[in-house]
């Protein structure tokens, strides 16, 4: 296994780390992990060098206002002396905060439910911008410097889902230890994007990635033309590691996230990850992979850069965010993806900026570059991701 510097607090971590969202279960019940598969694929991954492990509160729940099954099992998996091996990373559940005393007790039932007196990494779950200055106001930053001087936390992060406008202050609002974002060869400008990732990177933080396969979804069939084109490299790959290789390097890159649900996906990524150098693909590589990023932008429905130009919207409706919230939608033909996109985007984009407060002024015509028919593409978004209203 390869390691690498946790950015610049002196640790060092596998450069794969073990995501604990997509676990196998019993009979398709995502809230009941199967601990007779999913407890012997963690610590095969620990013994072959994986020292991070990722988990959150409601992660294997009903609902992401209850607590899920992921940081039971993780208490559970790592008995026997796994808990020592390691580095466990879970979240603070940014939406069900109300006051500062609500950050104390649900760390303290994390640490009760994963049986460890502390967390190595703590994140702020998803911020956006809406959990952002709640969170501030309510004193979160206090609160994580209380918690890492008194020992309940090792290190303070946060995991990210939204805009690229928002990233920057986040990261220059606090003395973070490590961020989480959404990064891979199709989400190079999405949500913090390369510009986000290089900002952090310059301020020394860690850069733990998630959804470096997208949910799974490339590294399964590509449009038969995206697969044509990496077949044609002097190297054959899988899918997944085409994928993962493109995130490996990135020499920025402390830890890529893979939620591993079934055996063969641990040795597959133990086997990637144990070539995972960084700056190690070719030029014809990458040209490669830029040609398969146009074939998947091609199927999007409405040609939105997310430049901006159409904002302020006079009604507060958040165009690119809604535009880009529809676009993924159709990214892939799947539900779970489907579901995930409205699931998120229901979170990132208040419900007095989303698509059913659109008047269809069309003060945005006006100054869309592209000549989009905002109005109306608002209107197909809000009949697929439901409004606010």
């Amino acid at each position: 296994m390869k390691y690498r510097e946790m950015g610049s607090v002196g640790d060092k971590v596998s450069v794969l780390g073990f995501g604990c969202m997509r676990l196998p279960v019993i009979d398709g019940d995502h809230t009941r992990i199967d601990d007779e598969v999913a407890i012997p694929m963690l610590r095969k991954a620990i013994d072959a060098g994986v020292n991070y492990v990722d988990t959150a509160y409601p992660y294997h729940s009903a609902g992401f206002d209850q607590p899920g099954d992921s940081e039971l099992f993780v208490g559970r998996a790592l008995a026997d002396g796994y808990r020592d091996k390691i580095k466990v990373a879970t979240k603070l559940p940014s939406w069900l905060v109300q006051s500062r005393d609500d950050m104390d007790r649900l760390l303290a039932h994390q640490t009760e439910r994963m049986q460890s007196g502390h967390v190595d990494y703590y994140l702020l779950h998803g911020l956006n911008k809406t959990f952002w200055p709640l969170l501030k106001n309510l004193g979160v930053l206090e609160f994580l410097d209380r918690a890492k001087a008194d020992g309940r936390i090792k290190r303070a992060g946060f995991s990210y889902h939204d805009g690229p406008e928002l990233f920057p202050g986040i990261v220059d609002g606090y003395d973070w230890d490590f961020t989480q974002i959404q990064y891979n060869y199709l989400d190079e400008e999405y949500q913090a994007g390369r510009a986000g990732l290089m900002h952090a990177a310059a301020k020394g933080m860690g850069i733990v990635v998630m959804e470096p396969l997208r949910g799974g979804n490339i590294a399964r069939d590509l449009p038969t033309e995206a697969a044509h084109v990496l077949a044609g490299a002097e190297t054959r790959r899988s899918n997944a590691e085409w994928a993962l290789r493109w995130v490996f390097n990135h020499p920025e890159v402390s830890t890529v996230l893979s939620g591993m649900s079934e055996p063969w996906q641990v040795d597959e990524n133990l086997k990637i990850a144990n070539d995972a150098e960084p700056d190690s693909l070719t030029g014809d590589e990458l040209a490669r992979i830029d040609k398969v990023k146009e074939i998947f932008n091609a199927t999007q429905p409405v040609p939105c850069t997310q430049c901006g130009y159409c904002m302020p919207c006079p009604e507060g409706v958040d165009i690119p965010g809604n535009l880009a919230a529809y676009n993924e939608y159709f990214l892939f033909d799947t539900e779970s993806h489907r579901q995930r996109v409205k699931m998120f985007s229901s979170m990132a984009i208040p419900p007095d900026a989303r698509a059913d407060t659109c008047t269809s002024c069309g003060q945005c015509l006006e100054h869309c570059p592209q000549s989009i028919g905002i109005p109306d593409e608002l209107l197909k978004a809000k009949e697929i991701l439901g409004g606010g209203k």
